[in-house]
């Protein structure tokens, strides 16, 4: 990589082992979140379905914003399709989602189950600290793909600048991306998969684990993934091609810096175009998280 820029030397080693680097690169992923103890986010999520000739046929907007109760993560709904939520269904949003990471996160550490305080809170508390042990959503969102580490799958392809940081271009072909669907088929109805069944599964996923890209841009110095596009260029090889025809998937993701030496989510963009008898449908869903500050512990959530 001569001529490359400043920083590129902690990665030279990695032309000859690239493995090693993206070893560290996977195990820094999601570490990011519980750097800093304090802070607040706001969040648009958007669904958008067009018909043939780009005809808008169903779309939704949603605003959020982000704090922490009792030492969790809550996500606080604000908008629908730009109609205020009231005050009464945004309280029992807060207390249900509040409920059920107290349980995800029970669950994760092997404890028993937990039931939530449902007495209201003022949604000043956003003061508190972080105690959960488990990811908050809007970063298990953002990190969608859980591609795990896969020695000699990946490729230095050079470095690009992305938002005005100089990175390293890696591409991964996974073999181990789609795994598990026997258990999403038949298992959870209480039947046992037959010998054709997981024959077939293993069969689909071999062939979605072929086709499938994935392409990340790492800041070197720091191993941070800061962006990373998903490609699955080809289901032809699908059941049912005959009546929906899947001929494009992509999702992309970046990562910002909204606090010194803390990586976090900043978009998460789906698009998938599908063809059918009568024209083809586009499907696009985004997420974006912005406005990531440390809290005033005077102020209270609200509309802004």
């Amino acid at each position: 990589m001569a001529g490359a820029p400043a920083g590129f030397e902690s990665v030279r080693a990695a032309e000859n082992d690239l493995d090693a680097f993206m070893r560290q690169v996977v195990a820094r992923r999601d570490d990011n979140w519980k750097k800093l103890q304090q802070y607040v986010l706001d969040e648009r999520e958007h669904l958008e379905l067009r018909g043939p000739s780009r005809i808008p046929v169903w779309g939704e907007r949603r605003e959020y914003t982000w704090y922490i109760r009792e030492g969790f993560f809550i996500r606080s709904p604000l908008k629908i399709n730009g109609v205020t939520v009231g005050e009464a269904d945004r309280r029992k949003f807060e207390a249900d989602y509040l409920k059920e990471q107290q349980r995800r996160d029970r669950r994760g550490r092997g404890d028993g189950p937990v039931e939530a305080d449902e007495a209201p809170h003022d949604a000043a508390d956003v003061g508190g600290l972080i105690q959960q042990t488990r990811e908050p959503q809007f970063i298990s969102s953002a990190y969608f793909l859980r591609f795990k580490f896969e020695e000699g799958k990946y490729a230095l392809v050079g470095h690009e600048t992305v938002d005005g940081r100089d990175v390293l271009r890696i591409e991964y072909y996974p073999a181990r991306m789609f795994t598990g669907s026997d258990r999403m088929r038949g298992r959870g109805r209480g039947r046992t998969q037959s010998a054709d069944d997981k024959a077939r599964d293993a069969e689909v996923q071999r062939l979605m684990n072929k086709v499938a890209l994935v392409t990340l841009w790492v800041e070197p110095k720091a191993h941070q993934i800061v962006k990373y596009t998903f490609d699955n260029v080809g289901f032809d090889f699908l059941p049912g091609q005959w009546l929906v025809h899947i001929s494009d998937a992509k999702a992309t993701m970046t990562v910002g810096q909204p606090f010194p030496d803390v990586w976090l989510p900043s978009t998460l963009e789906i698009n998938l175009a599908l063809t059918a008898a009568f024209g083809q449908l586009d499907f696009q869903y985004g997420l974006e998280y912005h406005d990531y500050r440390q809290p005033d512990v005077t102020s209270k959530v609200g509309i802004k």
